[in-house]
């Protein structure tokens, strides 16, 4: 047989084995976008199914992943319990399947506080820094030498030059300038810096990222929610004003956020930490809340399933906000049905669009959810990168999640479930003022968009498992 012959033989047989092959414990759209790539251009799909086709995952950070929730099931600080949430909100399934996900029970007796002002975050996180005695624990995606980052970078300096133990855990792709240019001035002053999933590591995929945004200060105080540690205008040259929203938590709550964050050191290192990391956490309020981290290391997607769950159980209304939607059938189908049975079901994400790609595959779910009756919403000042979602007036869900595949599936995220109406009232006011803000899609003006447009936005949905 010549060459050539060769060479066709070989397209069919690739063909022929990755069609029985691809589809094994993969969603119908995972599997369809890989068939497509593959079936049109057999070699080269090939070559990339075999670097991002799977979430390799080595059995040794597979058996961290496990002895890690055996700590958290043991760990007594962690366990601590609120009262059923039933007396007070109909939010027990919810709650329920949560904690036999993500390990965590709801605890009550905490303070919340809705941090919507991006300077001020950075402001507060410095102040927490400089004000702390025993330990300082950052882990964020990313981390940019820019004067952002360098603010807290700085804090850090001076509390490890004091005496405190810092710990900075950084993603060794998103945040490799972080990694270059300042790691060594920290490590410097006595702080450990370390890169989590490093590129080249564990042989795992390129693309699964740890995507977590959490702050840890003396075991007393957290923070969670969307925002990195860089400045808000102009990241990798972009032309766009990022707009976050953080948590800010006191309470025995603060123990699931500490547990999150020496689940990612050991999980990388393999080394446990021994000293005062979990203090005892009198009440500082009355909202209940539980911690639900999710990635590739856990048998299911926390976070899809959650956030169905509460779409399934709302009543009234359903605020999701997020700069990315690009999720599974499961999750449209449920925003359908709950629009359909009368709930008032609003999506918000950002007029202005950072990746043409994703924003054509987002907007192809559009005709359909309008269809059923979701409202549509493009928020217009700067880039809302934000991601909660609002139940009904007594749940409120914020932290670093997206609604899309690569959050589902591929991401460390970390979300925080408060069940409180004072909080979710909180979080409300705060959509109210973004609805006020954004331009609405109605359907008429959807289905009257130009034919091009509709074609790219259907073609990028065949490949929305890729993005």
């Amino acid at each position: 047989m010549s060459l050539y012959g060769l060479y066709m033989a070989g397209r069919w047989v690739i063909r022929v084995v990755m069609l029985f092959y691809v589809p094994q414990r993969r969603s119908p759209n995972a599997a369809r976008a890989w068939l497509l790539l593959i079936f049109v251009e057999p070699y080269a799909g090939l070559v990339i199914y075999s670097v991002f086709g799977r979430a390799y995952l080595p059995r040794q950070r597979r058996e961290r992943q496990k002895e890690a929730a055996r700590f958290m099931r043991e760990t007594p600080a962690v366990r601590v319990q609120s009262p059923p949430l039933d007396e007070r909100m109909s939010r027990e399934p919810a709650a329920r399947l949560a904690r036999a996900l993500g390990e965590f029970p709801a605890v009550g007796g905490n303070r919340i506080e809705l941090l919507p002002d991006y300077d001020g975050v950075v402001e507060r996180l410095v102040r927490e820094v400089d004000e702390a005695r025993e330990t300082v624990h950052l882990l964020y995606y990313i981390v940019e030498p820019d004067e952002t980052g360098w603010k807290v970078g700085e804090a850090v300096v001076r509390a490890a030059r004091r005496g405190v133990t810092c710990r900075v855990l950084m993603d060794g792709l998103a945040s490799k300038p972080g990694l270059r240019h300042m790691a060594p001035r920290l490590r410097e002053a006595g702080a450990e810096v370390i890169a989590l999933l490093p590129p080249g590591t564990w042989r795992t995929r390129r693309d699964l990222r740890n995507h977590r945004k959490i702050a840890v200060v003396d075991g007393r105080v957290g923070y969670a929610g969307s925002q990195n540690l860089v400045n808000a205008y102009g990241y990798k040259g972009r032309k766009l004003t990022y707009e976050e929203l953080v948590l800010r938590i006191e309470g025995p709550a603060v123990a699931q956020l500490q547990a999150v964050f020496l689940t990612d050191l050991f999980l990388e290192t393999g080394r446990s930490i021994d000293g005062p990391l979990f203090p005892e956490l009198a009440p500082a309020g009355e909202a209940a809340l539980q911690l639900l981290p999710s990635g590739p290391t856990y048998r299911a997607e926390n976070n899809q399933r959650v956030f169905v769950q509460l779409l399934y159980e709302a009543r009234e209304r359903v605020v999701l906000t997020s700069p990315y939607f690009v999720p599974d059938a499961a999750f449209v189908e449920a925003m359908q049905a709950a629009a359909q049975r009368g709930v008032a079901v609003h999506l918000v994400t950002p007029k202005q669009a950072d990746q043409l790609l994703v924003r054509l595959a987002q907007e192809s779910f559009y005709a359909g959810l309008l269809e059923a009756g979701v409202r549509i919403h493009l928020y217009r000042p700067r880039f809302l990168h934000a991601k909660h979602m609002s139940v009904d007036g007594e749940v409120a869900v914020v932290g670093s999640s997206n609604l899309d595949l690569r959050s589902f599936e591929l991401n460390e995220e970390v979300m925080v479930i408060c069940y409180d109406r004072a909080v979710t009232a909180g979080l409300t006011a705060i959509e109210e003022r973004t609805l006020e803000d954004s331009d609405e899609v109605t359907l008429a003006a959807w289905q009257a968009r130009s034919p091009v447009r509709a074609i790219a936005q259907q073609m990028a949905r065949l490949v929305d498992s890729l993005l």
